[in-house]
């Protein structure tokens, strides 16, 4: 591997259930969220990236808020979104949130900046989702202009033009580090490279080595640009328990509950077991024993290039003593078992 390898955790502040069954407060999800972030950092975790969305379902709709916590708490984890709706969002309060952040955690803060899956954000804040290609496509230009920190004059189609502005707090040391999450469209792919940014893949089903294509398009441009290759990291969906078993038994029944939440909304069919399974031994569900869990990512990282391997670790109502256990056996056990795997 050109770059040394590094591990994260995702997680979209799914509302857990507690010991009666019943859903937790948004509150108390948040404040379960801030320790899994402490723990994470404690076991030697390299990232945590914590998504925006804005239902009833997930308990963060705010994440920058929730990662100053955590990077209070901490001394080393790097923290950052996962994704930042950037469509539905000003690029300058984005940069200006990041930048606190990296403030408040001594330079540990990064932003993927994406579309993201759903789209209530878009009533919610009172944009066109009709401009949903056109939204994207010129914020994320305004933000990368953000970057160099500079005085910026900058002009769009979508928003009144910038003259010799500059934008506080900067960051103090070197640039924010800016991903972009691409969901598998070679246009996306071609996007980031023209952007000169890493480019996150979300794998969120089927075989990974699928999108091998994509990684190669990714180089190409760059080298049809002249430039460097940026890292290429993957999000999937993924559980370490003590067994392979336990992981399922545990996993599956929120994991199923979360499918069929949203396939309702989608037109999805319910999750059944078989499909589940499969997903499990050639997919991109990432689930097992932390023996199982290596092996699996340790192909993909081989499989793709990757400089980044991010599991996203909740799912629905999956209690919190769960997902604290599995932070500790991703942190402890299966990052050591890829590192060793890969030599």
């Amino acid at each position: 591997m050109a770059q040394e390898l590094t591990f994260g955790l995702d997680t979209f502040g799914d509302v857990t259930h507690g010991a009666d069954g019943k859903p937790l407060a948004h509150a108390q999800v948040i404040r379960d969220l801030v320790e899994q972030g402490v723990l994470a950092d404690e076991v030697g975790i390299d990232f945590i990236g914590v998504g925006e969305h804005h239902r009833e379902d997930f308990a963060v709709s705010a994440p920058e808020i929730v990662l100053a916590a955590i990077a209070a708490r901490t001394s080393r984890i790097r923290l950052g979104s996962a994704v930042t709706v950037l469509s539905s969002d000003d690029p300058i309060r984005v940069f200006q949130r990041f930048s606190t952040v990296d403030a408040i955690s001594n330079g540990r803060a990064e932003v993927i900046l994406g579309r993201g899956s759903f789209t209530e954000s878009f009533p919610l804040f009172g944009f066109d989702l009709r401009q949903y290609e056109a939204l994207f496509e010129e914020k994320l230009d305004l933000f990368t202009a953000l970057l160099p920190q500079k005085p910026l004059t900058w002009q769009g189609s979508l928003r009144p033009p910038l003259r010799d502005q500059l934008v506080y707090p900067p960051v103090e040391n070197g640039r924010l580090t800016t991903w972009i999450g691409v969901g598998g469209s070679p246009e996306s792919v071609v996007r980031a490279a023209h952007y000169d940014l890493p480019m996150m893949l979300a794998i969120i089903g089927g075989d990974p080595q699928r999108f091998r294509p994509y990684v190669d398009l990714y180089q190409r441009t760059f080298a049809q640009l002249g430039r460097p290759v940026k890292p290429i990291g993957v999000h999937s969906p993924g559980y370490v328990a003590a067994s392979d078993e336990q992981a399922k038994e545990e996993f599956f029944p929120a994991y199923k509950r979360m499918h069929d939440r949203i396939g309702g909304e989608r037109g999805w069919p319910p999750l059944a077991r078989e499909q589940f399974e499969h997903e499990v031994a050639r997919g991109s569900l990432y689930l097992g024993s932390p023996e199982t869990v290596a092996r699996k990512i340790a192909a993909t990282v081989k499989g793709l290039g990757l400089s980044r391997f991010q599991l996203k670790y909740s799912a629905g109502p999956l209690a919190q003593s769960h997902m604290m256990e599995c932070i500790r056996l991703y942190g402890e056990k299966v990052a050591p078992l890829v590192r060793e795997m890969l030599g």
